[in-house]
């Protein structure tokens, strides 16, 4: 039988701690949810590699490093209503569930936001739920957000998203240019996005969030 908990303290051990995230929150959120609940039948054998795990077409579970490293930046507390939008099969929004007042987590496929909401009630996760629609549309009717992470590859950041991010909020977004891919956090005043680099990273792009290309003959 495989022993779970002990993957979870070596993806720690090994690809966070070394990440240089040490904040305690993180640590043992990352320590208590079970990342092989949120992923396929197939790949849970992978749930704890260094490495993105596959969900769907196009979907991925976020590498552990880069989750935690965006956590790092983002330093959410419990007083705080977070977005997470991509939330696939309910992984990060069940980690970020230990830190935060509340999580929702918006999910555009049907099938990953059944399962994600299931899997949430599993583990016991009482401060989350999912919203199923579009995911560049977030979830309006549940914010303003004090914070919103983006679970996948952004080309172009939708402005229904930073419209639901409140005054002095902050967002963290994974933008990709080709196969590279820089993660930056977003800090809203006057209405406005200011940048600041966080760390490199990797992702497909998500549904949404794709640049329009522009063709010449």
């Amino acid at each position: 039988m495989t022993d779970f908990a002990e993957r979870r303290r070596m993806m720690v051990d090994t690809q966070v701690r070394p990440s240089d995230v040490t904040k305690y929150p993180i640590i043992e959120s990352m320590l208590s949810v079970p990342r092989e609940a949120f992923v396929g039948e197939s790949q849970i054998e992978a749930a704890y590699a260094d490495q993105n795990v596959p969900l769907a077409e196009g979907r991925v579970l976020l590498e552990a490093r880069t989750l935690a490293k965006t956590l790092d930046a983002l330093d959410i507390t419990n007083e705080e209503l977070v977005l997470d939008v991509g939330c696939g099969l309910g992984y990060s929004s069940a980690v970020v569930a230990r830190m935060a007042q509340m999580v929702i987590g918006v999910e555009e496929d049907q099938d990953l936001a059944k399962e994600a909401q299931a899997q949430l009630s599993e583990v016991g996760v009482d401060n989350a739920i999912v919203h199923e629609g579009p995911l560049a549309a977030g979830a309006a009717e549940h914010g303003l957000y004090d914070v919103i992470l983006v679970q996948g590859g952004v080309e172009t950041l939708p402005s229904a998203l930073v419209d639901q991010l409140k005054e002095g909020g902050r967002i963290a977004v994974l933008f990709m240019t080709g196969a590279l891919g820089e993660v930056k956090i977003g800090y809203k005043a006057n209405g406005a996005l200011s940048w600041r680099f966080s760390f490199n990273a990797t992702a497909p792009v998500l549904p949404g969030f794709t640049a329009e290309r522009e063709f010449s003959l």
